[in-house]
């Protein structure tokens, strides 16, 4: 409780007149005189507070924190000199930053955070979007010995022979679109290719971009492109890209339309520069995409990614096996029965056999092996799952094979007698 009239008054006042500057900072003036620095500060603070131009109050503040925030003993080497009249304060150009976190147990904050907004962060920081750090190899994918091949030969020999890919005028600009059934491995791959250069890895879909607000879903993509960038070497994997790029002529939605558009001037590098980022696109439905993103420069190599030949589909096999308890499986055979199985149906053909070797053992009371009767089993309800894919490729390969886009599903097709 004060004792003195003078400072009495002069708060009664100021509590009926709150917005009247002069008489505020008249108090804490003589606040500061009288050696009660905290109380000055708070009243200064909050004329600072709506006018931070104020020059008799900014003098007042760095008058106050020479002379009256509580610290350490008082030593010449180790009390900060106040800023310079007129002068921001370090870190950032707003005067008041630095007053308001040196002070903040005693002048309260101007501005409040609502519960939802998040913290703020310094720097580019991907604060959304997760780069990673490849740790697969191509030597991880079982089989799939074309597929390699044409990766070899469209990303992985330029980059490794720069002397070699000026004498031939061999360009890294461009990107490569992955076509085939889902479930085949395509984003494993694509992981593999990013691991195989040393590079970052980006993964987007639809759901990464996709906003309600108008020009929101643009600018993530773009936000996508950009960590990208930041993060070079890197591999920008976009996975489903039909549903990014969908053909404009086939798109009712203007917002898509402009989606589109603008995925097609972030592949030209015309919001930045795309040295360094290897674009990488997957597909189940190639037929479906924009022939803009096509185009050379863009997406402009296309390699088509088949359900595991027999030398793959055995490495996936003893891959979801390997940590299981198995006796007396016969590979081969089981190799031989799942022709047109999925890398993903295989997965799911182990698990079953698991289920009913393990529904087996919890019936008997004792722990068995997973056998060739369990895979046996299985095999009569899992099903390929890439056959009604194949249907309709068999289709687009006969009737929309404009310009030979498909030559090897065609090729395929007629190997496995089907076209």
């Amino acid at each position: 409780m004060s004792t003195d009239p003078l400072l009495d008054s002069l708060a009664a006042a100021l509590d009926a007149r709150p917005d009247d500057l002069p008489l505020r900072l008249h108090l804490a003036a003589l606040l500061l005189e009288r050696g009660r620095g905290a109380e000055a500060i708070g009243h200064i603070g909050q004329a600072l507070a709506r006018d931070p131009a104020h020059v008799e109050a900014r003098a007042l503040m760095q008058r106050a924190l020479g002379t009256a925030v509580p610290g350490p003993p008082p030593a010449a080497a180790t009390t900060p000199d106040p800023p310079a009249a007129g002068a921001a304060p370090a870190g950032g150009d707003d005067p008041l930053a630095a007053y308001e976190r040196e002070l903040a147990d005693v002048v309260p904050p101007r501005f409040l955070r609502a519960g939802d907004e998040p913290e703020p962060v310094s720097g580019d920081a991907d604060r959304v979007y997760d780069v990673e750090s490849a740790s697969v190899r191509l030597s991880d994918v079982g089989g799939m010995a074309a597929v390699k091949e044409r990766l070899e030969l469209a990303f992985l020999g330029p980059l490794r022979n720069p002397e070699l890919r000026r004498v031939y005028g061999k360009s890294l600009r461009g990107g490569l679109m992955l076509y085939g059934p889902p479930g085949c491995g395509k984003t494993f791959l694509a992981r593999a290719v990013a691991g195989e250069m040393g590079a970052k890895f980006l993964s987007l879909s639809i759901v990464d971009v996709l906003d309600m607000w108008i020009g929101n879903s643009e600018r993530n993509l773009h936000e996508l492109f950009q960590a990208a960038r930041r993060n070079a070497p890197c591999v920008l994997f976009l996975d489903e890209v039909d549903a990014l790029g969908h053909k404009r002529s086939q798109v009712g939605s203007s917002a898509m339309r402009t989606l589109g558009n603008q995925l097609l001037a972030e592949l030209d590098g015309m919001e930045g520069s795309n040295d360094g980022v290897f674009v990488l696109a997957a597909t189940n439905t190639p037929w479906d995409v924009d022939p803009a993103l096509r185009r050379p420069g863009r997406l402009d190599r296309v390699v088509l990614v088949l359900p595991p030949d027999p030398e793959a589909r055995g490495a996936i096999l003893e891959y979801h096996l390997r940590d299981r308890p198995i006796a007396g499986i016969d590979l081969r055979r089981v190799v031989a029965a799942t022709e047109d199985f999925s890398g993903a149906d295989l997965a799911h053909l182990c698990e079953t056999a698991a289920e009913f070797a393990m529904a087996d053992s919890v019936r008997r009371g004792e722990v068995r092996m997973i056998e060739q009767r369990d895979l046996e089993r299985a095999l009569k309800e899992v099903r390929p799952s890439t056959r009604p894919w194949l249907a309709t490729a068999r289709n687009v390969a006969m009737f929309a094979n404009e310009g030979g886009v498909y030559d090897d599903l065609v090729a395929y097709l007629k190997h496995r007698r089907i076209l």
